[in-house]
């Protein structure tokens, strides 16, 4: 059977260590009789399941101590409501919030920021055009707002932050939904760092939280119970149903991560394996990557056919060889490939040799 490498920006590939375990827990979860799905999410068992994540999560992170983490469920789209919900009271209203705009989710994050207060853009592509993080240099912010929205890994357009934004006093609040895990990180950097599971935690239906508690309890009235941070916390993520079976998952990965050798371990594998396809993709007259050097994506990297009249042949070619998913977002055009934590650098070396093979046949 043909070895499939799974290149999917998410929901996206787990590692296979997980997948083992997981099944065999299904039935029978460490002799309890009941399987994680079946679980009271009050009772004892899934408790240590739910406290060892967390545990694992801020270990890996290297969390301080004044930073909460909530396991919250909306997905990172609906945390762009729950966040200005969360943080705009903190100022006299109307309230603004600055944006750093680099890509197709800044977008939508801006959109939904646009319901509750006013929206400055901070610095964006100067051309519409997201092939780079801007100059630091260049940000025009505001000592008045009530937060700067950065968006650190843009999975679409292939842009990632490589420096820690840096806004004075006003807290950053960053989605890192496709890179979180992926390299070190300070978190006492930023005021909020959010995340969705489904591309290197694990399944869909998750969200990360990350809040310093100074940025807790300024939720404006319209702000439903269950997404209010405060009241959140103050429940251990308990405070409706969680996603439980998503947190076992989590649980499983964090542990599977700290058995790799942890964060900075992850971060070294993702630099070579993102290397081995940028230097192919470089090196070649008949692929294109247009992200500036300085802001390439090391867990998405879109790239272009200089015949785009071949793709649907790469594609079709692509899936014999086992390579899935590798079709760009419908935005974008082209192709992509997502190298998250879970991908092997033996998956990265079997797409750079079908990218050569086709090449030589339609070069």
């Amino acid at each position: 059977m043909t070895q499939i490498y799974n290149f999917s920006a998410g929901p996206a590939v787990l590692p296979k260590e997980v997948l083992q375990q997981a099944a065999a827990e299904m039935l029978d979860w460490h002799g309890s009789g009941m399987s994680v799905m079946e679980m009271s999410h009050r009772g004892a068992e899934f408790m240590s399941i739910l406290e060892t994540a967390l545990a694992d999560l801020r270990e890996l992170l290297a969390v301080p101590d004044n930073y909460k983490i909530l396991f919250m469920q909306g997905g990172a789209l609906a945390e762009n409501a729950i966040i200005p919900m969360n943080l705009v009271g903190r100022k006299p209203q109307p309230a603004t919030i600055d944006f750093v705009h680099t890509g197709s989710w800044t977008a939508k994050s801006i959109n939904e920021a646009k319901k509750y207060a006013n929206v400055r853009i901070a610095a964006a592509a100067p051309d519409g055009r997201f092939h780079a993080v801007p100059k630091r240099a260049g940000w025009n912010l505001h000592r008045d707002a009530a937060y700067l929205h950065v968006c650190t890994n843009e999975t679409i357009d292939g842009v990632e932050y490589h420096f820690n934004p840096d806004a004075g006093d006003v807290p950053i609040v960053a989605d890192m939904s496709s890179h979180i895990l992926s390299r070190v990180i300070d978190v006492a950097k930023y005021g909020v760092i959010f995340a969705g599971a489904q591309k290197n935690i694990g399944p869909a239906g998750l969200t990360i939280v990350i809040v310093r508690e100074d940025l807790l309890g300024h939720a404006l009235p319209c702000c439903p119970s269950a997404f209010d941070w405060k009241i959140v916390a103050e429940h251990g993520s308990m405070y409706n149903t969680p996603p439980t079976y998503a947190i076992y998952i989590a649980g499983l990965v964090f542990q599977w991560l700290k058995r790799q050798g942890g964060v900075a371990a992850m971060e070294q594998r993702n630099i070579a394996k993102a290397s081995l396809l940028y230097d192919y993709l470089d090196a070649s007259a008949f692929y294109r990557n247009e992200i500036a050097k300085d802001s390439r994506s090391r867990m998405n990297v879109p790239f272009f056919l200089r015949d785009e009249s071949l793709n649907e042949a790469f594609l079709v070619g692509a899936k014999a060889h086992g390579l899935l998913q590798l079709k760009g977002h419908k935005s974008v055009g082209g192709m992509r490939a997502s190298l998250y934590n879970a991908m092997p650098i033996e998956g990265v070396q079997a797409l750079v040799d079908y990218l050569k093979e086709f090449e030589q046949k339609y070069g």
